[in-house]
């Protein structure tokens, strides 16, 4: 019995001599697996250049001769000749048709994939209204085929030739501007070759000499295809096709202020791109997002070389990337890649499942070696990169990746296994200030038909808090595109908490949905991105998932030992009573550990709290009970604790503490010394301080953004009068803002000049500040603390622990991580303890030569 689609045939096979062309003649049937109907385009270099068009309906390709090929602009009506039908074993044609017979000339298999008919598409052709969703490689989306009934080609013999339009419809994947599909993509989508190489019969697999040295370039016009991997098909396990794996939730990198250091972790190359998950089983592949969004389609240019990485399944994580100009990663340029369809490049960079084995609970270090052995020998022109790594010599993979104008690095330990979530075992060190922002509305401009600037802001605690405008790094064409986005979710009220009135009062508010990706210098004291620069929007990251980015010290905080410290005790001749004793009971801290604290920060600590007269609080049962603060020594510490006699303002002298070593803090602490508070001058001459210090005590309803703040503007005014500073959260609600002297000036004159600086602040802003105690003009204010700049006044030492709730320490900072600091006291014992081996974040205090002069007593007047 003859079947439907040998009928169907009999004009193709009529057409043909098998034994002089390598087509099909049309023997092989559809194997029954799949129910997804093929789809598929051949460029056909003929007598005339051309490009069938061919979908499979009733076990045959109904095909079309498309003369310019398939356009995604809806503008473009294409003339598409319809031609005898084909064998479903055509679609992988690809080879030369010899001359002299039907059609001579070559083929390519210029795109791949299944359609869906989106009405009866019997009743649709005989109607020549045939429409249709596509999913190939490079056409996608809905497609028309419209016979122009009436103006079919007559012919001498046999029916008219019917002349159909293939026309794209208008939806997410058509572009109404830029190159010719045709034109973006001239290789095959199967093998890579161009015409000319399949018409030389170049085998697939083996490079050209051009593919040999193709090398990425950002101009799509001098960029190449890269030669692909080899090919693999999935192997089918028990008679069952092979899946690919599922989504994983990705494990995520916590941005930090400096690079960790030591042999147990590796580097890599912070990507400026997509995170992208490449999930295999032979020749399917499904790639996703961040946030498992399936972007197969979107990503479609990369698939065919993951389709060749193995036989069997795999789960990659990995980053999909364009370069710029200067080859350098670049958000900006995937964006517009993925539109022209220009060069893409899949940096893989872990491994999670392999042949159906978990790798996640293996050492991130053998999972890159399985990683690299599967990816085979790789050229520097390959679609999929494996992502490399240093191991130890952070900083200066850092500087490297700074110096050529990278984003960034990631940092990895090399042991730890892969968690989804976000984590101190990886890292990311940014050379360079950027994140994500919500749009939530734009300010109007008069020059034009864009918007001027857009208004941003992050989510916090629920409230979408307004961080400033941003009005450059907009092309005319981005500008309009985005203008019509902005228009689409128009709204009448303001979506942020607060917004400064004048710019409230010609705003333009939209639903904070779109999420932009923001270049910036730094921030104001207020929060505002200062220098704020557009780079692109970020479909793959959730708009009510962006919060503001805050560095945090590179170093794992670590359990303290209580051995430690007992050894440390000791080694100094000092008897450590009752060790086990817990000081911290919110945190099990005992004076061991506290003990043990001392040793790791010592060597920070001590040049700041050396040689002078100090003030101590002591807690003899634990800071949870009754503490009292100690500055006369009355006898019972050991001799490691020294005394100095002081004369007080009445004429009488009195015994004042002072250390010179570890052994005196271990001495202090065998006594329940909990703070440690120190004068502004040294022992070898208590008249003339070597530092003064700005104490920021804000009243009640001020939160620490408003102490952050502050602190800044004291630097600036400081800086004004040429005195460089230096911040010290205090471990309680402030900053202490620090610098260093010359032992010159005479305490007298540096309370002079600090309560002249403090009143000229508060004169200047007195809705802001006031240099004054009483409670009654504080409210609402911030009271510049300079009282502690006087004799016999003291202040908490750096690195010393606080007799608070949470065992916090106050800890020196830089002026930039002060931009990205939460709170005074989110610095632990152990986060301390940790900091400290860390590069000194006051490396340049005690060079600092600078001092208070007459001329600037006098100008104070």
């Amino acid at each position: 019995m003859v079947n439907k689609a040998e009928t169907l045939l009999r004009e193709y096979q009529a057409k043909r001599d098998f034994t002089k062309t390598q087509e099909p003649s049309g023997k092989a049937t559809r194997d029954g697996k799949s129910t997804e109907l093929r789809f598929l385009v051949q460029k056909h270099d003929a007598t005339r250049l051309h490009y069938d068009f061919r979908i499979e309906l009733d076990g045959v390709l109904k095909s079309w001769a498309v003369t310019k090929g398939p356009s995604d602009n809806p503008a473009d009506k294409r003339l598409a000749v319809r031609v005898e039908d084909h064998p479903l074993d055509y679609g992988s044609f690809e080879g030369t048709i010899p001359a002299g017979e039907y059609g001579g000339g070559t083929v390519m298999l210029w795109d791949e994939g299944t359609w869906e008919p989106i009405n009866d598409p019997h009743e649709a052709l005989e109607s020549g209204d045939l429409k249709m969703k596509i999913n190939g490689h490079r056409m996608k989306g809905e497609y028309v085929l419209v016979h122009m009934k009436g103006r079919d080609t007559q012919r001498k013999a046999g029916p008219a030739r019917e002349n159909w339009l293939l026309i794209k419809h208008h939806d997410d994947h058509a572009k109404d501007d830029g190159e010719l599909l045709t034109e973006r993509f001239t290789k095959s989508v199967s093998t890579g070759r161009d015409l000319d190489a399949i018409a030389k019969g170049l085998k697939p697999r083996k490079q050209t000499e051009t593919e040999a040295d193709a090398v990425w370039h950002s101009d799509k016009d001098k960029a190449v295809d890269n030669p692909l991997p080899k090919a693999a098909k999935a192997v089918a396990r028990k008679g069952k096709a092979i899946e690919p794996p599922a989504f994983r939730q990705p494990q995520l990198a916590t941005l930090v202020t400096d690079v960790p250091a030591g042999k147990d972790w590796v580097f890599e190359m912070k990507y400026d791109g997509y995170r992208c998950q490449a999930a295999i089983a032979g020749d399917q592949v499904r790639l996703y997002t961040r946030t498992g969004k399936d972007w197969t389609d979107k990503f479609a240019a990369i698939v065919p070389p993951l389709t060749r990485i193995t036989k069997g399944t795999a789960l990659i994580d990995g980053e999909l990337c364009a370069f710029d100009s200067k080859g350098r990663t670049d958000f900006s340029a995937l964006k517009d890649h993925l539109s022209d369809g220009g060069p893409l490049v899949f940096f893989a960079f872990d491994l999670l499942e392999l042949d159906g084995a978990d790798l996640a609970k293996q050492p991130l270090t053998e999972r890159k070696a399985k990683l690299e052995k599967l990816l085979g020998k790789i050229e520097s022109s390959s679609l999929v990169q494996f992502s490399a790594h240093v191991t130890g010599n952070g900083q200066k993979v850092f500087d490297a990746v700074a110096r050529e104008g990278h984003e960034g690095i990631i940092a990895k330990q090399a042991d730890a296994p892969y968690r989804g979530e976000r984590t101190k075992s990886w890292l990311k060190i940014k050379a360079s200030k950027r994140q994500e922002f919500v749009i939530a509305g734009w300010t109007p401009s008069t020059k034009k038909q864009s918007f001027a600037s857009l208004l941003i802001g992050t989510w916090d605690d629920g409230k979408l808090v307004y961080r400033g405008r941003v009005g450059t790094g907009f092309t005319v064409n981005s500008a309009n595109a985005l203008q019509q986005q902005l228009n689409a979710r128009s709204r009448k009220t303001s979506p942020f908490a607060e917004v400064p009135r004048p710019i409230a009062r010609t705003a333009k508010w939209v639903a904070p949905e779109l999420v932009a990706e923001i270049g910036y210098t730094e921030f104001t004291p207020d929060g505002v991105l200062r220098h704020p620069s557009f780079l692109a929007l970020r479909e793959d990251k959730p708009a009510d998932a962006v919060a503001l980015e805050h560095a945090v010290p590179a170093v794992k905080s670590a359990p303290l030992s209580g051995q430690a410290g007992i050894d440390a005790a000791e080694a100094a001749g000092i008897k450590l009573t009752s060790p086990d004793r817990v000081v911290y009971p919110g945190q099990g801290v005992t004076k061991a550990d506290l003990v043990a604290y001392y040793v790791a920060i010592s060597e920070r600590m001590l040049p700041y709290i050396e040689n002078r007269p100090l003030s101590l609080l002591r807690c003899p049962q634990g800071r949870a009970k009754y503490c009292f603060f100690q500055k006369h020594d009355t006898g019972g510490f050991h001799e490691s604790m020294k005394s100095l006699m002081i004369t007080e303002k009445d004429g009488s002298q009195e015994d004042y503490f002072y250390i010179t070593d570890l052994a005196g803090l271990i001495a202090g602490t065998q006594m329940n010394v909990m703070e440690w508070h120190l004068w502004g001058s040294r022992i070898k001459d208590v008249e003339k301080p070597e530092r003064i210090i700005f104490d920021i005590d804000p009243d009640e309803g001020l939160g620490f953004a408003d102490v952050r703040a502050a602190a800044i503007t004291i630097r600036e005014e400081l800086q004004g009068w040429g005195l460089e500073t230096y911040p010290l959260i205090s471990g309680g609600k402030g900053v202490h803002v620090i610098a260093p002297l010359r032992a010159s000036a005479e305490w007298p004159d540096v309370k002079a000049f600090c309560k002249g600086i403090a009143q000229r602040l508060a004169d200047n802003e007195p809705d802001r500040f006031v240099a004054t105690m009483s409670k009654a003009k504080r409210k609402g204010k911030l009271f510049i603390d300079y009282l502690r700049n006087e004799r016999g006044s003291t202040a908490i030492a750096p690195w010393s622990p606080r007799s608070r709730e949470g065992a916090p320490v106050a800890v020196p900072i830089t002026w930039d991580e002060l931009e990205t600091i939460n709170a005074a006291n989110q610095f632990s014992l152990a986060d301390a303890a940790a900091r400290a081996q860390q590069p000194d974040p006051w490396k340049d205090y005690f060079s600092t030569t600078q001092s208070i002069t007459t001329a600037m007593l006098k100008k104070l007047e």
